[in-house]
């Protein structure tokens, strides 16, 4: 998969995993991590599938509607990924916390709905339910941020919601963040996902 690596400062802090919204690049998210963490590792990964020249991280069959199949074999590739990617630029493989932002906060959560030990917490900006009707792992000790907005026409405040539940169900601890807007990431949902991440 195409990435960007950036070795922080400090060994003992999570990497970061960065993984964008459709159409966006490697490149995107690397401004938040100033906010976030400017002394942390960076992985930052562009999605394999294309959707009309723009990059994704899965195929959909219409807004709104994922290609269930395409969605559970990419989100094994990223974790494949994750690993391998771990050995190479020896990063501790428990201690990946990701940022993703719609498309990209998609395949987070997904990775967190398919394998226990994927991600350590996630940042998920404007995410959506990944899959329904299977059980989630046991996601005890996992820490997760969701942001949503109340007038976000991709991702309504209902489903926000579900998947907060569902991640509570399965023994995550989440915080919910609320903008008064629609599916931007906007720099104050930055920095309340910011301020959350510094409690950890």
């Amino acid at each position: 998969m195409k990435h960007i690596y950036q070795k922080g400062n400090d060994p003992t802090k999570p990497t970061l995993l960065l993984l964008h919204g459709t159409g966006g690049t490697e490149h995107d998210l690397l401004p938040l991590t100033d906010i976030i963490d400017p002394n942390a590792s960076i992985l930052s990964v562009r999605g394999n599938v294309l959707e009309n020249g723009m990059p994704r991280f899965f195929r959909r069959l219409a807004e709104g509607v994922f290609d269930e199949e395409d969605l559970v074999y990419r989100t094994n590739e990223l974790h494949d990924f994750l690993n391998d990617a771990a050995i190479k630029y020896e990063f501790d493989r428990n201690n990946i916390i990701a940022i993703g932002y719609s498309n990209g906060a998609n395949i987070a959560a997904s990775l967190l709905f398919h394998f226990q030990d994927a991600l350590k917490g996630a940042m998920l900006h404007h995410p959506m339910v990944p899959r329904r009707g299977i059980t989630l792992p046991d996601l005890s000790g996992k820490h997760l941020f969701i942001g949503a907005g109340t007038n976000d026409p991709i991702c309504s405040p209902q489903e926000s919601e579900e998947l907060a539940s569902l991640f509570k169900d399965a023994g995550a601890s989440v915080e919910m963040h609320w903008e008064d807007r629609g599916h931007q990431l906007t720099i104050t949902e930055v920095e309340a996902a910011a301020s959350w991440y510094k409690q950890l």
